[in-house]
């Protein structure tokens, strides 16, 4: 009989490792792909548009933590820059940028520059900075333009907004490549006050998890590669109930919030994680999940 069979055998040889090493592939960063991160992966795919008049442009759209930023930086593994050493020239198909603290159109392309690789000087004008963004782009052979955290635009004052807007419009049109905006809801109603730029935009919204068999497949999923000696329970009805009530369905918090119920199965001698260990009195959980969890059991004892 294979030891830990209950694992995914790419995974088995993991159990076997030590206490501490076990905790520490429990929190490595790495891609889990869901059906959501899946289905978002595609539709980026599916941009690969030759040179048009108006490309297709799409925000992908959700609340803080659902994994706009993990799916994007996947597509940039998948699509990333190369360096010829005969000809001496980098390609960068894609180029995802962060937006600044402020929509100061000279900050924009600061960051877009940063993101090539090549900051430019801080003291040069923005239409000299502008002037170097388009030609590297057009040497690197950009072929799709990724901003994410796009709502921050909503920090700048309504002139500087407007000119964000124009900047991006601006880069799409000129360079023929398709604009991918990421961000919370914020971010859609901010493009939707532009009605050109917005009627461009397809959204892809990233939605939070319900007590679904999509839920039941992706705890399924963990209890087959988390490192655990002994099976676990994840599969159990309650356990959904119970993830769903500590997270809101907040992809982000589900996975820390797993992490943190392995961790404790390997260092309490456990082994596997059952209902109980969601009960615990020491339980971390983030900081918004907890406010709003304590205001929903103190709703269900004022109502008794």
């Amino acid at each position: 009989m294979t030891e830990y069979a209950h694992l995914l055998p790419a995974y088995q040889s993991q159990a076997a490792l030590g206490d501490d090493e076990r905790v520490a592939w429990i929190r490595s960063d790495r891609w889990l792909e869901t059906a959501q991160a899946r289905s978002a992966l595609m539709r980026l795919e599916d941009l690969s548009y030759p040179p048009r008049d108006r490309m297709p442009c799409l925000l992908l759209y959700g609340d803080t933590g659902m994994g706009k930023t993990k799916s994007i930086r996947k597509f940039l593994r998948d699509h990333a820059a190369s360096f010829d050493r005969a000809s001496g020239v980098t390609t960068m198909p894609v180029v995802a940028m962060q937006m600044p603290a402020e929509p100061v159109e000279r900050d924009i392309y600061g960051e877009l520059l940063n993101a090539m690789g090549a900051p430019g000087p801080a003291s040069d004008a923005a239409f000299r900075l502008k002037g170097i963004c388009r030609s590297l782009m057009r040497s690197m052979g950009v072929r799709m333009l990724i901003i994410d955290e796009i709502h921050a635009m909503l920090t700048g004052t309504f002139r500087q907004q407007r000119i964000f807007l124009n900047v991006i419009r601006f880069l799409a049109n000129d360079l023929r490549v398709p604009l991918v905006c990421a961000g919370t809801d914020l971010a859609r109603q901010a493009l939707l006050t532009d009605p050109q730029l917005a009627e461009r935009f397809e959204a892809f919204h990233l939605e939070r998890w319900s007590n679904d068999q999509k839920l039941a497949q992706l705890l399924s999923s963990l209890a087959c590669i988390l490192p655990l000696r002994q099976p676990s329970q994840l599969g159990a009805a309650a356990i959904r109930r119970r993830v769903l009530d500590l997270t809101e369905g907040v992809t982000v918090r589900i996975f820390r919030l797993m992490e943190t119920v392995a961790t404790d199965a390997i260092r309490s001698g456990r082994e596997c994680i059952t209902v109980e260990s969601f009960d615990r009195e020491d339980l971390v959980l983030p900081l918004v999940a907890m406010r709003r969890h304590a205001e929903r059991q103190l709703g269900q004892r004022v109502g008794r």
